[in-house]
């Protein structure tokens, strides 16, 4: 007896059943998606034009898709061959490839789509405070390291360099963030500190990744570095 062609209403119940499927399984597609859903919020806060707003969805749907049928790919992969064949990791390395490529499409797209009006906010925002000495980023920084160790101190997980709550290296890394932020020129401002976020960023990867820190350790660490050098340059202003 033949099986029966699925149905239009079970082709998109199938259809939402491998979206799920890859959100629940997936982390790089949940951080992927939880980023195109900021990015479209921005986008509608900003009040970008029809034509930015088109480019982001495309972008965003590019990023999303290719992400999916990597996940398929490993999947079939992993179902087709238990042993390690050096074809199948290319395989699998072409398809991580093609997702990379479009996460950095997706980049460029956001970079030249909001650089205009951040640009602006930000040396607004920026302008306020005076030029300051290099003494100040460095004091900005003996401080961090100081409220790292106390609060590790105080909770009592981890060593000064290893472990606990808060991750030492991310809140450096972001103490750096906003120091470059503030050292960089009005005309590359906006391009210097994107790429100097972008680098605390996976300084706060590869703590997750290494297993030295959780999700949250860096996120506390992050945030207080970048709330104490704030602080600290505001404060001198």
């Amino acid at each position: 007896m033949s099986q029966r062609s699925p149905t239009l209403f079970h082709s998109f119940e199938y259809a939402f059943e491998g979206i799920v499927h890859v959100l629940r399984t997936q982390r790089n597609m949940r951080i992927h998606f939880a980023v195109a859903v900021i990015v479209l919020v921005i986008a509608i806060w900003e009040n970008v034009t029809k034509a930015d707003l088109i480019a982001l969805l495309l972008a965003i749907s590019f990023v999303l898709i290719t992400e999916m049928i990597n996940t398929a790919i490993e999947g079939a992969i992993d179902v087709a061959t238990t042993e390690f064949d050096p074809l199948a990791k290319l395989a699998k390395d072409i398809a991580a490839g093609a997702v990379l490529i479009a996460a950095i499409n997706a980049v460029a797209v956001a970079y030249l789509v909001f650089s205009g009006k951040a640009a602006v906010r930000t040396s607004k925002l920026i302008d306020r405070v005076r030029d300051q000495p290099g003494e100040l980023t460095i004091a900005a920084f003996i401080i961090v390291i100081i409220a790292v160790i106390a609060i590790k101190a105080a909770t009592g997980r981890g060593t000064p360099l290893r472990g606990g709550l808060p991750s030492g290296h991310a809140a450096l890394a972001f103490a750096a963030w906003i120091a470059i932020t503030y050292a960089a020129g009005p005309d590359h401002r906006f391009l210097v500190s994107t790429i100097a976020l972008l680098a605390a960023l996976l300084v706060a990867q590869t703590r997750v990744e290494s297993g030295v820190h959780s999700s949250l350790e860096v996120l506390f660490g992050g945030m207080l570095g970048a709330l104490l050098t704030l602080a600290i340059f505001q404060f001198s202003s």
